[in-house]
């Protein structure tokens, strides 16, 4: 049964690259080129083939239509997206099964805004952070009762993809705790006050939105009084875990394509791959890569055991610490490989570098990856983790 289950996931593991072969990477340098935006016609079939992959539905719940995946499954597919610069593989919207779980019983919400995600008819975006947060759960965002809803005041930084988006989760403070809300991207009162370019080039971007005295109807409130940090935690853990499976697509493209490169670069009378420093520098990001993967996969199965919450929520920051820190080693190392040409903005290489950078700051820096592991481990030993 196990190795029936292994050949299934690597048989979609398949489908996926074939997607990503033949839909996305031949789009990447003209998506460079062109501040992200490729053809529109290009784009919605990109959406269309993942859509009918099922791509969207991957974490939904099969009684709302998703295919419920393993969370190996969901990581399998995720490291063959991660092959992919410019941000393309986030061509599609993804319905996670938190979202349900947090709109339980709630068939308005799960009609109006979840199965949109699922069937690609809309896009979200998550607004959590503050100007003062960074990756500290910082809210000062309100969201005073009122008539029929709430009023929600203050303003969100990095909404990423929030100039694709149809609507908001909007994380803000009540009076009986942290909440999320469903807001509309162009409902009264919400307005962006600057869209800043990035270092790398996608067409999502990541601007900051004020919300000014935006009203929200009490339907659009996401769950019970103070459960909002838990959804977002959860939010948080898919997004580590599919971040470091990324990381893992990112560091095997770069690697095949520096090791290819080397083999039949010339150099005094040899090729490139002859020379002991390149060895040892593509020996170490196999290697680095290797131990990357096991982590990952090592968290998915955890997972999808139901391991203990407390342990997850640290193995997927050490995941993300792990796995985003070797990537951006393995794309320093291989853009080193390629000379002046690794710097050139139509090789790959030169895109991660840019691109995996931000990897180790979003979704919980670095340092606060390493703050969450090793409060873990004060209050529940190694075991506890």
């Amino acid at each position: 049964m196990e190795i029936q289950h292994r050949q299934s996931t690597l048989d979609w593991q398949e489908k996926v690259r074939q997607f990503v072969d033949a839909e996305l990477i031949p789009w990447e340098i003209e998506a460079e080129m062109n501040q992200g935006v490729i053809p529109e016609s290009v784009s919605k079939n990109m959406q269309d083939r993942a859509v009918a992959l099922g791509l969207s539905k991957m974490d939904a719940p099969k009684a709302h239509g998703g295919l419920a995946m393993s969370m190996v499954d969901q990581v399998a597919a995720w490291e063959e997206l991660g092959r992919v610069t410019n941000a393309l593989c986030w061509c599609f919207p993804e319905a996670q099964h938190w979202m349900y779980d947090a709109c339980e019983g709630n068939d308005y919400q799960i009609e109006t805004y979840l199965n949109g995600l699922l069937e690609g008819r809309l896009r979200e975006c998550y607004a959590i952070t503050e100007a003062e947060s960074g990756s500290y759960e910082v809210t000062n965002t309100t969201a005073t009762a009122c008539h029929g809803g709430y009023r929600i005041n203050g303003e969100k930084w990095f909404v990423t993809t929030a100039n694709m988006a149809d609507f908001f989760f909007v994380q803000a403070n009540t009076d009986t705790g942290e909440a999320l809300f469903f807001v509309d991207i162009n409902a009264p009162g919400v307005s962006m006050v600057e869209n800043p370019a990035f270092s790398h080039t996608f067409p999502s971007h990541h601007p900051t939105y004020r919300f000014d005295n935006v009203f929200v109807e009490e339907k659009d409130r996401i769950g019970g009084p103070g459960s909002g940090m838990d959804y977002s935690r959860s939010w948080f853990r898919h997004e580590r875990l599919t971040i470091s499976a990324r990381m893992l697509g990112a560091a095997k493209r770069m690697i095949e394509e520096a090791t290819a490169w080397a083999a039949q670069r010339d150099i005094q009378g040899e090729k490139l791959i002859e020379k002991q420093a390149i060895q040892f520098s593509l020996a170490d990001c196999v290697t680095e890569l290797w131990a990357a993967k096991l982590m990952v996969y090592e968290a998915a199965e955890a997972h999808d055991r139901n391991d203990d919450l407390k342990s997850l929520h640290a193995r997927c920051s050490m995941v993300k610490l792990y796995s985003t820190e070797m990537a951006n080693r393995v794309a320093d190392r291989c853009l080193q490989i390629w000379g002046g040409r690794g710097y050139r903005r139509d090789n790959a290489v030169e895109r991660f570098f840019r691109e995996v950078r931000v990897d180790r700051i979003w979704e919980g820096s670095s340092e606060m990856q390493r703050m969450v592991i090793a409060r873990a481990l004060q209050k529940r030993g190694l075991e506890g983790i």
